[in-house]
This record gives C-alpha cells, sequence and structure tokens, in this order.
C-alpha cells in the first residue's frame, strides 16, 4: 500500500511539473502575443497605414501557436533531454553493455525509469556472472570426474590385460592380481557412489525420509563398524556418547552417511598411530556430534576450501592405507546436514580437527 501510495504521489509530481509548465507556457504566449498586439497598434496609428489593421487581425492566431509551442518546448527542454537519456541508455544496454548506468537526476516517474533501468541491468550482469561460474562449476566438475574415475579404471584395465595374457608367475601372484581388480573396481563404485549421492542432494526434488531417531544408538552401531578399519591403521577411538537415548527427527541413512564420511575423512588424516574422539553434545533445541582428531595442520587457504566439492588437500598428508576419493566425503556431509536445517563446521586449531555436525531434535521430538 505505502508502494502504491509513493506511485501516485510521483505522479501527481511529474503531472503537476507538465501542467505548470503548460500554464506558464500559456501565459506567457499571452503575454507575448498582447504585447506584439499593441506595438503592432500603435504602429498602424502611427502611420496611418489601414493594411497593418487587416494583416494584425490576420496574424494574431497562428502567432499565437507558435509563441505558445516555442515557449512550451523551451520549458520543457530538461524532460525531453532526460527522455532521450533514458533511449540511450537503454540503447546502450541493449547493445551488451551491461556495466553501463543511467545518470538518476529527477525524482519523478524517469529517476523511477532511470533507477529501475540500472536494476534491471544490475540483475542481468549479476545473472551472466552466475551462468558463467555454473558452466565454469560444471566443467571443473567434468574434469574432476575423468580425472578421479580414470586412475582406478586404468588399473583395473591393466590387471585385467595381465590376468588375459597369464601375465602372472604362480597361484600367489594370480590370486594378488585379482584381489587388486577387486579392490580398484571397489574404489571405482566408491567413488560413483559419491557422485551420484552428491547429484542427488543438490537437484531440485531432493527430500528426507524423516523419522523419529535415537541419535545415541545410530552412532554406537556406526562405531562398532567403524572400529575394525581404525584398528588396521593404528588409530585408536575415544568414545564420549551418554547411555540415554537422543530422540531426533532425521533421515537416518542421509545422516548415517554424513557421520560415515566424517569418521574416513578422519582416518585419513590422522597422525598414526592416534587416536579420534567422537562426543554428543545437546542443549534445549539441538544435538551436536564432534568428531576431532590430530593431523598435519592445514594453510588458511586449504581449511577455506575444505568443503568445496572435488577439493583434495595434498597427498601427502593422506594415510597410504585408506584409498583417495573424489572430494566429495565433507561437500555430501554439510549438504545433508543443511537438508535437516543443521550445520557442519570445522574448528581448526594448530593440529586438531573438530568437526561439529549440529542437527535440530525436529518437531514432536
Amino acid at each position: 500500500m505505502i508502494k502504491i501510495i509513493r506511485n501516485l504521489q510521483i505522479n501527481k509530481r511529474i503531472q503537476s511539473n507538465i501542467l505548470i509548465r503548460m500554464v506558464l507556457s500559456f501565459i506567457i504566449t499571452i503575454a507575448i502575443n498582447t504585447s506584439l498586439s499593441i506595438l503592432f497598434f500603435h504602429f498602424g496609428n502611427a502611420t496611418k497605414l489601414d493594411w497593418v489593421f487587416n494583416f494584425l487581425a490576420y496574424l494574431l492566431t497562428p502567432m499565437f501557436f507558435i509563441i505558445f509551442v516555442i515557449t512550451f518546448f523551451t520549458l520543457t527542454r530538461r524532460i525531453v533531454k532526460d527522455l532521450i537519456a533514458l533511449e540511450q541508455g537503454l540503447q546502450i544496454i541493449s547493445e551488451g553493455d551491461l556495466s553501463y548506468r543511467v545518470d538518476v537526476v529527477r525524482q519523478d516517474e524517469l529517476g523511477l525509469v532511470a533507477l529501475n533501468i540500472n536494476r534491471m541491468a544490475e540483475r542481468l550482469e549479476q545473472q551472466i556472472i552466475k551462468e558463467r561460474e555454473i558452466e565454469k562449476s560444471k566443467m571443473e566438475m567434468i574434469t574432476g570426474i575423468s580425472h578421479d574415475l580414470r586412475t582406478p579404471l586404468t588399473s583395473i584395465i591393466g590387471y585385467i590385460e595381465l590376468l588375459r595374457t597369464e601375465s602372472y608367475q604362480d597361484k600367489k601372484e594370480y590370486t594378488r592380481f585379482i584381489q587388486n581388480t577387486y579392490n580398484k573396481a571397489l574404489h571405482l563404485k566408491k567413488l560413483l557412489d559419491d557422485l551420484f549421492e552428491y547429484t542427488r542432494l543438490n537437484s531440485a526434488d531432493s527430500r528426507l525420509n524423516l523419522e523419529r531417531i535415537d541419535l545415541s544408538q545410530l552412532l554406537n552401531q556406526l562405531l562398532f563398524e567403524f572400529e575394525p578399519i581404525a584398528q588396521e591403521n593404528n588409530v585408536h577411538l575415544i568414545k564420549d556418547i551418554d547411555k540415554s537415548p537422543i530422540i531426533t527427527l532425521i533421515d537416518s541413512e542421509k545422516i548415517a552417511r554424513a557421520i560415515d564420511n566424517l569418521l574416513m575423512n578422519a582416518l585419513k588424516y590422522s597422525i598414526s598411530p592416534g587416536s579420534i574422539s567422537i562426543r554428543i553434545t545437546t542443549d534445549s533445541e539441538h544435538c551436536t556430534i564432534e568428531i576431532e582428531n590430530k593431523g598435519t595442520p592445514l594453510s588458511q587457504d586449504q581449511e577455506n576450501r575444505l568443503f568445496d566439492r572435488f577439493y583434495k588437500v595434498d597427498h601427502s598428508r593422506k594415510s597410504q592405507g585408506i584409498q583417495t576419493g573424489a572430494g566429495l566425503g565433507l561437500s555430501i556431509a554439510r549438504n545433508i546436514a543443511e537438508l535437516h536445517k543443521g550445520t557442519l563446521t570445522l574448528k581448526h586449531t594448530h593440529d586438531v580437527f573438530t568437526f561439529q555436525l549440529r542437527l535440530p531434535f525436529g518437531e514432536d521430538c
């Protein structure tokens, strides 16, 4: 309503300006026309020429209109000039120069039109920049996928070729080739699963299958399955999980995926031998899962990019016994947290890394 009233006030303002100029033009025209008539009248009386009076009768009306038009155009010259400036600005913008801005020098409709033209150009410029970033992101995704899939696929082809040509010395080497091929195939499947999960989470129709789940029980089950892998890599789990139930409204499958990604990330980058601490804390509205480990410190740039898709830190920091992923694990975990209206953050102090997965309890929990 306020906007409508404001628009009405603006309309009255420009209409009043035009009306005032029209009235002024009319008054000025009458004054000039009267002055010229008196001048011609005195000239005719002084010269005793009758043709002057006859000529004046035919001249008055055309002279009135000519003077009125000239006066009106003179008084409205600024408005016409601003209209031409708007037209030229639109022409420049329509030719592709979206950085051009029309000068806003009026407080009436023309000023509002200039302001809207600038807003339109700015939004179009932002949209084009956004589209270019999306296109660049797509190309980076294709490049990242190609690179990550090519390595295990090349290894699989190499081992199959060795097996096909029977280029192995004994049964033991044959078994090793089979096992390596199987491991590479599992790695390839993991990369494809991560890519599929990331694409599904970022799709417009992504949905959560929300259920009331005991988060403590879910976390204990995940840690029970994860502990043998940690022991193989000489990493000890330190659990600080309350035995009392923590009921939350979550998609258990997706939250399990997020926690598993965080645990695998901690395992990859933990100092070996070392430990991973897992804690759950609660407040009145949220529960927070903290996964903490010690590892090689990150630079500020690495920390800022840690949740970017396809970003992987230097390979020298990785555990030798764990295959590298596609750089989607933390990005997937954060997307899952945000789908639950929660957050996933990192606290990095020297060589201590603490990931905090914060989730709301949800309604009726």
